[in-house]
């Protein structure tokens, strides 16, 4: 209805998660399609040191991708997760990782949407380092471009496409971190020179930030406001660990943790129309 927002949550499993079943026989997949989510799957064979650049890192996993895609579809998966590792040094990172990995993204976009599933595409430049907000911004902007051209390359179609990139943000060890408006206006900057208006969203990783942190950001983004794109979050420890640490490894913690996550995820729900404060945090 006119004026009434669409709240779409997917979740990301991996592989052997998909196969579980609950007591009763049903599927992971219908029974998260039973509660409105949409079941997603991490495809990709994870990062690992580059031939002749250890330093660097391409990620594995396209042999066999076009076959476990078609069973992940027909196990119920609707769309699927690639991560790619980009690390800043003071020579970092070479233009061989990122084509390299600019192109593994892309064959597995295709191969993804040739298989019936919306690939995420997650480009991620780390934050690990002491570079400055202004270093992050240009490798961003490289990766992101290259990315986009190896895309066009493979004739991936984009609106069938989502993007989970970092946030343009100072590394956790620099010297001049910057604040949240000044991190929401250069990644907005950074984006727009980047990301073609027919993608539909961009969910943003969290990186290593705080929980805190990775609302304010997101939300500060969503209250500038400007570009194409839905931009909301896919978050990971930013997310859950108020969870985790409420749970304790300890089925009793259940409820708290579940409460604990559900908190979190409100906040950030806010955050992704603009709508978030401080106060919430202890409501």
């Amino acid at each position: 209805a006119p004026g009434m927002e669409q709240h779409i949550s997917g979740v990301i499993l991996f592989d052997e998660t998909l196969r579980q079943a609950a007591s009763d026989g049903r599927g992971m997949a219908k029974i998260l399609r039973a509660k409105g989510v949409i079941p997603g799957i991490k495809v990709d064979g994870g990062a690992h040191p580059m031939d002749g650049a250890p330093d660097e890192k391409l990620t594995a996993g396209l042999d066999g991708l076009a076959e476990r895609c078609a069973e992940y579809y027909a196990l119920g998966a609707r769309f699927d997760k690639w991560r790619a590792v980009i690390t800043i040094g003071d020579t970092l990172p070479s233009a061989a990782c990122v084509q390299a990995n600019a192109d593994a993204l892309a064959d597995y976009a295709r191969i993804s949407q040739d298989a019936g599933l919306v690939p995420i595409v997650e480009p991620e430049v780390m934050m690990d380092g002491n570079h400055s907000i202004g270093r992050c911004y240009k490798v961003t902007e490289w990766t992101l471009n290259t990315v986009y051209a190896a895309l066009a390359d493979r004739g991936v179609h984009l609106p069938g496409t989502l993007l989970k990139p970092n946030m343009v943000i100072s590394a956790n060890d620099a010297d001049d971190r910057v604040g949240v408006e000044e991190v929401a206006r250069k990644t907005l900057r950074c984006l727009k020179a980047t990301v073609p208006a027919e993608v539909p969203g961009v969910m943003f990783l969290s990186g290593g930030q705080s929980e805190q942190e990775a609302t304010a950001h997101l939300n500060a983004m969503n209250a500038i406001g400007g570009g194409p794109w839905e931009l909301s979050f896919s978050y990971g420890r930013a997310l859950q660990q108020s969870a985790l640490y409420a749970w304790g490894g300890d089925s009793a913690n259940c409820t708290v943790a579940q409460a604990a996550f559900l908190h979190r995820a409100r906040l950030n729900g806010a955050a992704r129309y603009g709508r978030y404060a401080t106060e919430m945090e202890a409501e």
